[in-house]
Formats: structure tokens, C-alpha cells, sequence
């Protein structure tokens, strides 16, 4: 049996979410492409089924990777995981509000540019964010060490 120095954290699951939340994202970008009102019912599906994997992702990382982290002997690890869950309160705050406001198909149907103009911010931001986490937070807690950072790749004008 293999013992571990630090607590050991498997992130596959928090991957497999992250994965999850790119597909929703995607579809929704293509819905929006062949016709936000034709689609809005779709559309609203897609943010309601997104939102629960938001919420379990989010309570998973709370209760589940932030405690082993600030429990972890490398205090720079700590540090990170400290850092990435306050800058995700903001973000959170941001896509909770778009979920509430577009989950019915009448409202997003109610108003096209709003919805565009949200999905596009509130979307990109999230994305942005879970490419920072697969690229520079999870390696890091699966290495147990804080590293350089790489490059990712960008979207831009996700429901354009």
C-alpha cells in the first residue's frame, strides 16, 4: 500500500466536470448560432442542466479539494488554492445571476441582446476560468508544487 506525505486529492472528477460544463457551453454557442429564439427552450435546458454541475462542482471543490489544500504542508500550494477559490466567488456570483435570469425559454426569447451580451461575458469568464484551472491549478495539486504556467487557448465571442 502506498503512503502518501501530503494529503492526496484525485481531481479527475473535478476534470470530468470541468469537461462537462465546455460541452453545455458549446451547445448552447451552437443553439445560439442557428437561432436564439428558435432554440431558446434548448437554450434554457442547456443553463438549467449546467447550473447543477456548476453548483456540484463548485460545493465539491469547497468541501472537498480546498479543506486538503489549506491542510497540505506546502504552504504555496496552499496559497494557490486559497487564491483560486476567492477569485471564484466573484465569478460564481456572476454566472448564478445569468442562470437565474435565463433559465425559461420566455425570457431569453424576451430579450436577444441582453441574453447575447450576458452569455457572452458571463460564459467566456467561465471558461477562461476552468482553462486557468487545467492548466495551472490542477497540475500544480496534482504535482503538489506550484509551477510555471503554460499557454491555453482563448474563445472569444462565444453566442456572437
Amino acid at each position: 500500500m502506498q503512503t502518501f506525505k501530503e494529503p492526496f486529492v484525485n481531481i479527475d472528477r473535478f476534470k470530468n466536470q470541468h469537461a462537462q460544463i465546455l460541452d453545455f457551453i458549446e451547445k448552447m454557442r451552437r443553439c445560439s448560432h442557428a437561432g436564439i429564439i428558435e432554440h431558446a427552450e434548448q437554450i434554457a435546458q442547456l443553463i438549467v442542466a449546467m447550473s447543477a454541475v456548476v453548483k456540484l462542482h463548485l460545493a465539491a471543490e469547497d468541501q472537498a479539494l480546498h479543506p486538503v489544500l489549506d491542510a497540505a504542508k506546502n504552504r504555496e500550494l496552499a496559497h494557490l488554492g486559497r487564491q483560486f477559490q476567492a477569485e471564484m466567488a466573484s465569478i460564481a456570483s456572476q454566472y448564478n445571476a445569468f442562470a437565474r435570469q435565463w433559465n425559461t425559454a420566455a425570457r431569453v426569447q424576451a430579450d436577444l441582446d441582453g441574453f447575447r451580451a450576458q452569455a457572452n461575458q458571463v460564459l467566456r469568464t467561465v471558461f477562461e476560468r476552468m482553462q486557468r484551472e487545467n492548466r495551472d491549478f490542477y497540475p500544480a495539486v496534482e504535482r503538489g508544487v506550484v509551477g510555471p504556467a503554460s499557454t491555453s487557448r482563448s474563445i472569444s465571442g462565444l453566442l456572437a
